[in-house]
């Protein structure tokens, strides 16, 4: 009997020992958390009003002298890269439960988690800047959440004229006399209603490497997100200077900016498509 017993001990052990062995072997997916860190050059941006002697200033390579009272963006269509090449979506076709609105003023915001991950090595990460095309509607049955995340009375990140989101919100001042900045970007509709096509298309995909493999499996991978607003006006597509007025070429504020001015600012912030596939973003670190 003792024989017995010491006999179904050893097996149970062995069981688990396997079973143990097989899970490391086979690891279940996991959550990986993108952090954002919103930046002028390698400062961390504080908010702060006309003469907050706290807020963030930064000089652009014009010679502007601006900072920021609000900074928010519209995260989606995120995809992971796995070291073989082969792509993994997050929910891309599902705006409440892959995009997310990152508000410089709510820290909660700038950590952001994407849930049951499939278990595997990752060597880049695409998003979107904005919401694709085929999404951007303002849908309050179809995607309840984003939609009151979107429009609530502090965020307020749609168009009052309600064709679509906005992408990115920036309000803030410049110059010595701190004129206000007022910078919204986000696509556009042409032709009359009913008769809509694509205007301007606003819309970016990001594209970043990791010069570390994010391991999702064991581990839940922290990937930071460094977000440089230094390039706004001094971008990689263009060198802006902030205007106030109502010609064509004054930009500092939404309701006079023309389409052709914000895609300038477009361009800086998400890339031009073409040469530039990452705009104001870059991974500054890989935590397994």
């Amino acid at each position: 009997m003792k024989n017995l017993k010491n006999y179904l001990t050893l097996s149970v052990c062995t069981l688990a020992l396997a079973a143990c062995s097989k899970n490391e072997d086979n690891p279940v997916a996991n959550n990986l958390e993108l952090q954002f860190n919103n930046t002028f050059k390698e400062q961390t941006i504080v908010l702060g009003g006309a003469n907050a002697s706290s807020a963030t200033k930064n000089t652009s390579a014009q010679g502007q002298v601006h900072h920021f009272s609000e900074l928010k963006y519209v995260l989606s269509n995120i995809r992971l890269i796995k070291a073989d090449g082969g792509e993994i979506p997050y929910n891309i076709n599902d705006l409440d439960k892959g995009a997310t609105v990152i508000d410089q003023a709510k820290a909660s915001t700038l950590r952001y988690v994407l849930s049951n991950v499939p278990a595997g090595a990752y060597k880049q990460l695409k998003f979107g800047l904005g919401v694709k095309t085929e999404l951007n509607t303002l849908d309050q049955l179809r995607f309840p959440a984003f939609y009151n995340t979107a429009g609530a009375n502090d965020t307020k990140m749609m168009w009052e004229w309600g064709t679509g989101y906005r992408f990115t919100k920036i309000e803030g001042f410049y110059d010595t006399d701190s004129k206000p900045l007022s910078i919204h970007t986000g696509s556009t509709v042409a032709g009359s209603e009913g008769n809509q096509t694509q205007g301007v298309d606003a819309y970016r995909e990001i594209t970043l490497d990791l010069a570390t493999q994010a391991q999702v499996g064991a581990t839940a991978p922290r990937i930071t997100i460094k977000a440089d607003f230094d390039k706004l006006l001094s971008g990689k597509t263009n060198t802006i200077t902030l205007s106030t007025g109502t010609s064509q070429s004054d930009n500092a504020t939404p309701n006079i900016h023309t389409a052709v001015q914000m895609l300038k600012f477009v361009d800086n912030l998400g890339g031009n498509g073409v040469n530039d596939l990452s705009g104001i973003f870059s991974v500054s670190q890989v935590e397994n």
